[in-house]
C-alpha cells in the first residue's frame, strides 16, 4: 500500500495553484475566516510553484518583513559576536552537503547561510547562534531568497519552536515528556517499551523537535510535514514523532529484537524506510485520535510537573546536550 508513491495529475496541482494564488492575494481574510480552508489545503499539500510564498505568509515572515524592510541589511552591517560568527563558519559545510546550493565551500548558498544566521544571532544576542538552526535555516534558503528565510527563521525559533534555543534546554526537556505521555495513547506497547528499558524522549527526539525533522525526513516527507507544520505548529512535530515511534517500533518482533537501550535506539535512528514515506507519514498523521484539547491538557500537566519538580530530573543533561555536535547530513 506504501511501496509506490501517489501522483498528483497536472490539472490537479493547476486547480490548486489558483486556489492558493487567490488565498494569498487575500491571506488575512482567508487567515481570520476561513483558517480550517487553509489547513485543509495545506494538509492535501501545497504545490510547489507557490509554496516559498505559501510558507512566508503562513509563518508570520510576511508581516516581520513588512514591519521591518530594512533591518535585514542593517543586522549584517554589526560585526556579531566572535564566538558565534566561529561557531557559524564551522558548520556551514555540514549542511545538506550534497545539495548543490550547499557543495561549493564558500560559494553562495554557504555566503546566504552564514548571514541569516549571522543576522538573527545578532537580533537575538540571548540565544545567539544555536546549531540546529543551521540546518533549519538551510531549508528555508533552498525555497526562499536570503532576507525571507531569515524572517522564516525568526518567526520559528522565536514563535514555533519557542524556549527550544534557549540556555538549559528545559522547554525541550518539557515537550520531550508531553510526547512521551501522548505516546501512552497513540502505541502504549511503545510506551511500556521504552519505559521497561529507560529510554528518555530526549535520547531519541533532541534532533526530531530541535531541526524540526530537517535532519530525519527524505525530502517530499519533509515538505509535506512542514507545509502543515508552518500551519498549525509544533504539534504536528509531535504527530511525525508519534508516527515514526509507533511505525518503527510497533511490531512485537521488532521490539523483542530490541532488548535494551542501545537496540532501541538504534531502531529509532535507523527506522524503516517506509514509514518515512510521504503517504504513510500523512495518512498515519491524520488518523492519529488526538485533539486539541489532548495536546493542550499534557502541555498544563507537563509544565506545572516540572515546576514542581525544579529540575531535578535532568540536573546535568542540558550541560551534555549543548555540547553536542550534530554529524553533517
Amino acid at each position: 500500500m506504501w511501496g509506490k508513491k501517489r501522483t498528483v495529475s497536472p490539472s490537479t496541482i493547476l486547480k490548486r495553484e489558483q486556489k492558493w494564488l487567490r488565498m494569498l492575494n487575500n491571506w488575512e481574510a482567508f487567515m481570520s475566516k476561513n483558517y480550517k480552508k487553509v489547513r485543509e489545503r495545506c494538509r492535501k499539500g501545497i504545490p510547489a510553484s507557490v509554496r516559498p510564498k505559501a510558507w512566508l505568509y503562513l509563518c508570520g515572515g510576511q508581516l516581520l518583513l513588512e514591519k521591518h524592510p530594512d533591518e535585514y541589511e542593517e543586522l549584517l552591517k554589526a560585526p556579531g559576536d566572535p564566538k558565534c560568527m566561529e561557531d557559524i563558519r564551522k558548520d556551514l559545510h555540514r549542511q545538506f552537503p550534497y545539495h548543490e546550493m550547499f557543495i561549493r565551500e564558500e560559494g553562495l548558498g554557504q555566503q546566504e547561510l552564514f548571514c541569516v544566521l549571522k543576522a538573527y544571532s545578532v537580533l537575538n544576542p540571548k540565544v545567539g547562534y544555536f546549531q540546529a538552526q543551521a540546518p533549519v535555516a538551510a531549508f528555508l534558503l533552498m525555497h526562499m531568497p536570503a532576507v525571507q528565510a531569515f524572517w522564516c527563521l525568526v518567526s520559528i525559533s522565536d514563535k514555533y519552536l519557542s524556549g527550544y534555543y534557549n540556555p538549559g534546554l528545559e522547554v525541550l526537556q518539557r515537550d520531550g515528556d508531553i510526547l512521551h505521555a501522548l505516546l501512552r495513547r497513540t502505541a502504549p506497547a511503545v510506551h511500556r517499551h521504552l519505559g521497561k528499558h529507560r529510554v528518555e524522549p530526549v535520547l531519541y527526539a533532541t534532533e526530531w523537535f530541535l531541526c524540526a525533522l530537517t535532519r530525519t525526513l527524505p525530502w517530499d516527507s519533509l515538505l509535506r510535514v512542514w507545509d502543515c507544520f508552518l500551519c498549525e505548529g509544533v504539534k504536528v512535530l509531535f504527530k511525525a514523532a508519534l508516527v515514526i515511534l509507533a511505525g518503527a517500533l510497533g511490531p512485537a518482533k521488532v521490539r523483542k529484537r530490541a532488548a535494551g537501550l542501545c537496540e532501541t535506539l538504534e531502531v529509532l535512528r535507523h527506522p524503516p524506510e517506509g514509514i518515512l514515506g510521504e503517504d504513510y507519514l500523512m495518512y498515519h498523521m491524520q488518523r492519529l485520535n488526538l485533539t486539541e484539547e489532548d495536546f493542550e491538557f499534557e502541555h498544563q500537566r507537563q509544565t506545572a510537573k516540572r515546576r514542581a519538580m525544579a529540575n531535578r530530573r535532568y540536573p546535568l543533561l542540558s550541560i551534555f546536550l549543548l555540547k553536542i555536535r550534530l554529524p553533517s547530513i
